[in-house]
């Protein structure tokens, strides 16, 4: 017999110093975005550990990514495999629960080994962000599946292997996944220590534009020159001039010139916008093109445009706020006392929101100094986090909670 789903039995049935050490052994394994061979070896770790679930594991070719290169070149950039494991897909009511397995530490980083800081607390690479999360998802969906009526409702598990660079080789793939799925959760950290859940949350976008000019020498002909950087210049002050109470622009990086006496002919401006509203998203990236006309007509360069919004903006309708509700709900069953706050940071749940699935995407264990060498996760939460999850599908699974 199956046992219920009072929150002591909950905490019981997980092994807690199974989950810990199973972080500490993938957190070993270096998986830095780029570190193709890293990835590959954390991807056939979860193949494994989720095989233990009752459905079909799956890796996942990235999609094709491009980026702009410091001599304004387009190219392909390399990443890793995706993992997705599908539990009764045939069933009527899914969730999808999605998490990340790259880090932001290189392989040659010196950020590469877990230590106790207390009794309570690890610090290590991708304890928090997000390796501890990815076991919170593992051991929260093996507790669910001894919960009577679990096996009424069915799940997707999507982990990508790019979450820290934007997502852009597994968006199609999160979306795919996430659309007609009664409820998302995902398993970023929490936004404070004490286990407070992200609740709004802005978008965010990437741009790299290219101007091509004309060469000349600085003393004799500088007239015949078209200057690639003052144009880059202009755009910089023009898209500063756009920032609004809803939108805020950070023009990040110029590259291009070459030495003093010779008009430049090549710049690339790299920037970064976070609109609030998917109104300010829209509006930026229109007044962005009538910018760039402007300049290429003024200043006479080619250019190109590279990149834009790649998390849009994460309103919490009402549906989205009964899910946080039932969230603290759960959280109060098991002692835990569930808050939340909105947030300028992006993640997955940005792009899992605007497919119209409510989705809760802080529901990793409790940790802090993410994307720095003083990564820390509380250890406890690693448990209480399981339980939250296990018993939160539980009572999606019955009724009509959203």
């Amino acid at each position: 017999m199956k046992p219920d789903t009072a929150p002591q039995a909950l905490l019981e049935a997980i092994d807690a110093e199974r989950m810990l050490r199973e972080v500490q052994e993938w957190a070993a394994i270096n998986t830095g975005t780029a570190n193709i061979e890293g990835l590959a070896r954390m991807a056939s770790v979860l193949a494994d550990a989720f095989s233990a679930l009752p459905g079909e594991v799956e890796l996942v070719d990235p999609a094709t990514v491009t980026a702009i290169s410091s001599e304004g070149r387009e190219y392909e950039k390399p990443h890793g495999q995706h993992l997705v494991l599908r539990v009764r897909p045939d069933a009527e009511r899914r969730f999808v629960l999605t998490g990340h397995m790259d880090t932001v530490f290189p392989v040659d980083h010196p950020f590469q080994e877990t230590v106790w800081l207390d009794e309570e607390t690890v610090n290590g690479p991708g304890t928090a962000d997000m390796k501890g999360g990815l076991n919170v998802i593992l051991h929260a969906l093996k507790t669910f599946e001894t919960i009577e009526g679990s096996d009424r409702v069915g799940y997707d598990v999507m982990i990508n292997s790019d979450e820290e660079t934007g997502s852009l080789a597994s968006r199609g793939l999160i979306e795919e996944l996430a659309r007609g799925k009664y409820a998302a959760l995902t398993y970023e950290p929490s936004a404070l220590p004490d286990g407070t859940l992200a609740h709004a949350r802005g978008g965010t976008g990437n741009y790299s534009i290219t101007f091509t000019g004309k060469s000349a020498h600085a003393g004799r002909n500088p007239h015949d020159g078209r200057n690639a950087i003052v144009a880059a210049s202009d755009l910089v002050l023009r898209i500063k001039a756009l920032e609004t109470d809803d939108i805020t622009v950070n023009p990040a990086k110029i590259e291009g010139g070459s030495a003093n006496n010779v008009v430049p002919d090549l710049a690339i401006l790299r920037f970064n916008i976070r609109p609030k509203s998917t109104d300010a998203m829209d509006r930026f990236d229109g007044e962005l093109d009538t910018i760039l006309a402007a300049i290429k007509a003024e200043h006479e360069v080619d250019i190109h445009r590279h990149g834009g919004v790649t998390r849009p903006p994460k309103p919490v309708d009402a549906k989205a706020q009964r899910l946080f509700d039932l969230v603290k709900a759960c959280g109060a069953e098991l002692g835990q006392q569930i808050g939340w706050k909105s947030t300028g940071g992006v993640c997955d749940g940005n792009n899992i929101a605007a497919t119209g699935v409510p989705v809760v995407d802080t529901m990793g264990v409790r940790g802090g100094a993410i994307h720095s060498p003083n990564e820390f996760m509380i250890v406890p939460s690693l448990r209480e986090r399981a339980a939250l999850s296990a018993l939160v599908l539980a009572k999606l699974s019955t009724g009509d909670h959203l």
